[in-house]
């Protein structure tokens, strides 16, 4: 018995090792710097649980779990890491299964991120992330639109009607604030107009592993950057 024990808990060390590898072997891939150990953990933990839920709700269309790696964490690791210093609070708008949120929290623990999803199912899902990964993040179980107070990034990737919500986000960032969104280079220009005028826009950063896929950033008059 104690040795099924050992050789079960070697397998478990080899996958473990294994998920490492692959995500960080994905990371030097897209020019992207690596996770130590400690986040490297957490990320597995997160890729389990979406795994887990996957099977019971639509939190992704995407069900492979290398392909997952690929789409969500590698595209909100490389948003994580082309984020401006400075950010000291930052709003994951209709955060669906927490891409970018989650990785952000995860790569920049010195932001109080919060995850505005009002699907209550997701939102559970994302209030269960939280608690089992102990992150300091909060969840906001309802339409960002009602949050009162203004924030210091909002961030937007693969919500619902984007031109809408990225104008909605726009009253959301305070004066120096930023706009940061997770978009297509077709998409760019008309989600460049809905912010409105008050955005001044730098040069979009390719998503690793797309030709068509940007981070496109943008800060709100006041900025000093």
């Amino acid at each position: 018995m104690n040795q099924d024990r050992i050789n079960l808990d070697r397998i478990s060390r080899d996958r473990s090792d294994a998920g490492r590898s692959s995500i960080n072997h994905l990371l030097a891939t897209a020019d992207l710097k690596p996770l130590d150990v400690n986040a490297t953990a957490r990320f597995e933990e997160y890729l389990a649980l979406i795994l887990r839920w996957n099977s019971r709700m639509n939190l992704t269309a995407i069900r492979d779990p290398e392909q997952i790696l690929c789409r969500h964490f590698v595209e909100s690791i490389a948003c994580a890491q082309h984020l401006p210093e400075g950010i000291g609070s930052l709003l994951d708008f209709g955060s669906g299964a927490g891409f970018p949120g989650i990785p952000i929290a995860l790569c920049r623990p010195e932001i109080a991120v919060t995850l505005a999803e009002s699907q209550s199912k997701k939102a559970a899902f994302l209030q269960e992330i939280v608690r089992t990964l102990g992150l300091n993040v909060s969840v906001f179980a309802k339409r960002a639109e009602l949050l009162a107070r203004p924030f210091d990034c909002v961030t937007l990737r693969a919500v619902d009607r984007m031109e809408q919500a990225v104008s909605a986000a726009a009253n959301l960032i305070g004066a120096g604030g930023r706009l940061a969104i997770l978009t297509t280079r077709a998409q760019l220009l008309h989600v460049q107009k809905s912010a409105g005028p008050a955005f001044r826009w730098i040069d979009p950063f390719p998503i690793p592993g797309s030709d068509q896929r940007v981070m496109v950033l943008a800060f709100k008059a006041g900025s000093s950057s």
